[in-house]
């Protein structure tokens, strides 16, 4: 399990967002210029270069989102140059997409981070571009909302590219386009002009991904540890009843896909700070908000103390807990990961994701007067960071034009490259990994000036 260092502060690690930073700037300048848009969207690397893999268009906002963020750590005007022509020339398509579950992904982090940090002031923005921000961020909340399935007893969730059946723990973190598009006060208006809620459909979604794909210990079945978290839920459409867990990415539907897990760290107590600034009265339909509250908080706190329980001394995760050749490399829980092995991979994006997640969660049980478990996750994520803004996993080499190193996408698959003389997949990037990376030093970097980031804003 995880060794947490109690001695780490955001300040102790100034030095290490630096780095990222540093590093960041020459890879998203190296894809800017090698980029050929008629090639498709970044999505991983191959031999340290980006290159597309079909399946769905859910990194774009990844690619610009990280000029942004660049922007936002550093003050570079040329990456808030690239960030907002990339976003206002392609990502269009993005915001209209009825097809994915990934509005949160790529919409939140270019038209939502650019939204955010021009009303703040870091840049000079037209009262019409600002609306034409907010416009797409309300547009894309609604859309999102759109592609749902009605369950019985009020249940409900927006549905996986896979289609209607099913329910995917990733879709959490896109709960953050309905959440803006909440706030700008904006509806999804159905059939005879029916007003839909956008917070309810959130936490309609929220409460059924904690139902059915996160797991409490309470013998729902044989393999039922809290906090275990299956990537698929599959419901039958007829009567809408649940039928079983699943995976795409993951090894078995009975095992768990860390980045999946992680996903659900994060996403949760993201919202957990959102709902936390709402009014009262906006959640009282739902149960009230200490209840609404208690609810997101089960979900994360269980995930979290699975990832602790689960991941090596390092923080950074093996791509799943079932894997089946795990067992081959002796007590891997009980020291650092090693990603060079001959027998799994580790995720490092995971870890991105999950550190994150750990750091938000601490913050808001801190807020809540529970220090001593919020300090926990807390020092958990830094601990974490630590461990990713250092080699292997950071990637110094100007020839590689991925950031984090180490990620995996879809093992089963097969579409991890295997470098030469290598047995398992290592030494790549992905746009997400590179992404929350640097999300995560950016919160870092805010965390140590004794401010705040979330992604709705003060």
């Amino acid at each position: 399990m995880i060794r947490i260092d109690t001695s780490l502060t955001p300040e102790s690690l100034r030095a290490d967002v630096q780095r990222v930073f540093d590093a960041s700037a020459r890879k998203i300048v190296s894809l800017q210029r090698a980029w050929d848009p008629a090639q498709g969207t970044p999505v991983v690397t191959v031999d340290g270069r980006y290159t597309s893999r079909g399946w769905t268009e859910w990194t774009q906002g990844f690619q610009f989102g990280a000029a942004i963020l660049q922007f936002a750590a550093t003050g570079d005007r040329k990456m808030l140059a690239l960030g907002r022509e990339g976003t206002q020339r392609y990502m269009a398509s993005h915001v209209s997409h009825i097809g994915v579950h990934d509005h949160g992904f790529n919409n939140v982090s270019t038209y939502g981070t650019l939204h955010q940090l021009a009303r703040a002031g870091r840049f000079d923005c037209s009262e019409g571009e600002l609306s034409f921000y907010e416009l797409a961020l309300k547009l894309s909340g609604a859309i999102q909302a759109s592609r749902w399935t009605d369950l019985p007893e009020g249940q409900g969730y927006i549905y996986s590219f896979n289609g209607p059946h099913s329910l995917f723990a990733d879709t959490i973190r896109s709960l953050r386009a309905l959440a803006l598009s909440h706030r700008f006060g904006h509806c999804l208006m159905g059939e005879r002009d029916r007003r839909i809620s956008l917070l309810q459909r959130l936490i309609q979604h929220a409460d059924t991904t904690a139902r059915y794909n996160v797991y409490f210990g309470t013998g729902r079945d044989a393999y039922d540890l809290r906090g275990r978290v299956a990537h698929e839920s599959i419901f039958n459409l007829n009567d809408g009843s649940y039928r079983c867990p699943s995976t795409q990415q993951g090894y078995s539907p009975f095992s768990t896909w860390t980045r999946g897990l992680a996903w659900i760290i994060c996403g949760y107590a993201e919202q957990l700070a959102f709902l936390n600034a709402l009014p009262g009265a906006e959640l009282k339909p739902f149960g009230g908000k200490a209840s609404v509250i208690d609810r997101f908080l089960w979900a994360a706190t269980a995930a979290a103390d699975f990832y602790l329980e689960q991941t090596p001394t390092d923080g950074i995760p093996y791509w799943d807990t079932g894997a089946p050749n795990l067992h081959r490399l002796g007590d891997y829980l009980a020291r650092p990961a090693e990603p060079f092995n001959d027998f799994e991979p580790v995720d490092s994006s995971a870890a991105a994701i999950a550190a994150q997640g750990l750091l938000r969660l601490g913050r808001f049980l801190q807020g809540q007067g529970r220090r001593r478990a919020g300090d926990r996750y807390f020092t958990a994520g830094l601990t974490v960071a630590r461990t990713l803004c250092q080699e292997p996993y950071l990637s110094t080499s100007p020839k590689h034009q991925g950031l984090l190193l180490h990620t995996v996408y879809h093992r089963p698959n097969g579409w991890d490259r295997i470098p030469a003389g290598r047995k398992v997949p290592c030494g790549e990037a992905c746009m997400w990994g590179d992404y929350h990376l640097r999300e995560l030093a950016y919160y870092l970097q805010q965390l140590a000036d004794g401010k705040d980031y979330t992604f709705f804003g003060a």
